[in-house]
């Protein structure tokens, strides 16, 4: 007992060193991207399971809840980045396909891919197909997810052009005198605009979540129909792109015991709403650029930092969609189009940087940021896919050559 007391104030202590303003204020955007970005897809899809106002936050909650902890027991421990979030794609799926079934079989349907996911880090197969892509693919299929990312800043000036045009020269001036402070004063730039423009907060009430227990009911079709399209969904859009995020930023952080721990906490907090949580890519770069600090090593800061913001907002669910809600889209995409301006020039240089893997690289980066699905599966797959099926032929005649 005195071991572990005294390692975990040696690791608090650490953390209090390493921790700094920029990484507080990385961890801070990453979460209001996380959650403005696709919270009103997670209320669309309890809409449509049936859920009352009650079920609802306690969706809000359970995940808030989830991505906190996991985010902050992984960083703490691997002392690294290791952002969870919940599956955005998955929430885009129930809320298309679960009008047929009960929330009962919803949930179990919740269990069931949880436990499938559990079994993938258990068995290490998953970590084995990740650990064979190369780092310029990776790189790629990353600068790809965060392309459209990097143009919203520019595509929001065409409804919000005194809004953008402010945090945008603010960002660029900041930057010249103090880099780790451009993101934060864009978005305090970007807060007082929208205040002076007619931002409001009359409406909102602090509430705290009330969790709403539900007796999962397990059906087949449902297990098949909804549980599995689930489970592969979060693997494929979530999981992979997080991973490769955390690579090619070069963190090597085990993946198998990662996936295990987000599979069983979605498995404990399931009867709650909490779908499915997975590796998180686009917030996660936020808490991985020069943004969130000097040095790579005390970067896992913002990502702790991170998560107890995610458990204030899952605390506070109810509130927090309100809030999240009131706040202008643009501001939130310039703002995080901002945060991650840095990780995707990088990305770009690492992927482009081998010249015999910079074709298969661009293949994989074009196909990642034209955003098409191709058998339900997101093109972050299968810019992976596209891209090492190039490289391997031209390793093959490359091969040959010698």
């Amino acid at each position: 007992m005195q071991i572990v007391m005294h390692k975990a104030i040696q690791t608090a202590g650490d953390f209090l060193k390493d921790l700094s303003l920029p990484a507080i204020t990385a961890g801070f955007i990453a979460v209001i991207v996380g959650y403005t970005s696709s919270v009103a897809i997670i209320f669309e899809a309890a809409a449509v399971a049936g859920a009352s106002s009650a079920q609802v936050n306690s969706w809000i909650g359970a995940l808030g809840i989830a991505m906190g902890v996991s985010t902050i027991g992984l960083s703490l421990y691997y002392k690294a980045p290791v952002l969870t979030a919940w599956s955005t794609p998955g929430a885009a799926l129930l809320a298309t396909s679960s009008a047929s079934a009960s929330m009962s079989q919803l949930i179990a349907a919740f269990i069931f891919s949880a436990a499938l996911i559990i079994i993938s880090g258990v068995t290490g197969w998953f970590e084995k197909i990740i650990d064979r892509i190369p780092i310029s693919l990776a790189s790629a299929m990353l600068a790809g997810i965060l392309f459209q990312f990097g143009l919203k800043v520019f595509v929001s000036m065409q409804t919000e052009l005194i809004l953008c045009m402010v945090m945008f020269s603010s960002y660029l001036i900041i930057k010249q005198r103090s880099p780790h402070y451009a993101v934060i004063g864009a978005l305090l730039c970007g807060l007082a605009v929208a205040w002076l423009t007619g931002l409001k907060f009359d409406n909102i009430r602090l509430s705290i979540t009330e969790p709403v227990f539900t007796t999962p009911h397990f059906d087949l079709p449902t297990l098949l129909g909804i549980g599995i399209p689930l489970f592969v969904v979060t693997m494929t859009a979530q999981n992979i792109p997080g991973i490769a995020t955390l690579r090619a930023a070069g963190y090597q952080t085990p993946v198998s015991p990662v996936i295990t721990v987000t599979g069983a906490i979605t498995l404990v907090l399931a009867p709650f709403g909490c779908f499915a949580i997975n590796m998180a890519a686009i917030t996660a770069a936020i808490c991985m650029g020069e943004n969130a600090g000097d040095k790579p090593e005390h970067r896992y800061t913002a990502a702790v930092a991170a998560g107890v913001f995610y458990l204030i907002l899952g605390i506070f669910g109810a509130t927090v969609g309100t809030f999240l809600l009131a706040v202008p889209k643009e501001l939130v995409m310039t703002i995080a189009g901002l945060a991650l301006f840095s990780t995707i020039a990088n990305s770009l240089t690492t992927a482009l940087a081998a010249e015999q893997q910079r074709e298969p690289a661009l293949i994989a980066f074009l196909m990642t940021a034209s955003g098409i699905s191709l058998f339900g599966i997101g093109s972050a797959f299968w810019g992976l896919v596209f891209g090492s099926f190039a490289l391997l032929i031209v390793n093959r005649f490359a091969a040959r050559r010698r």
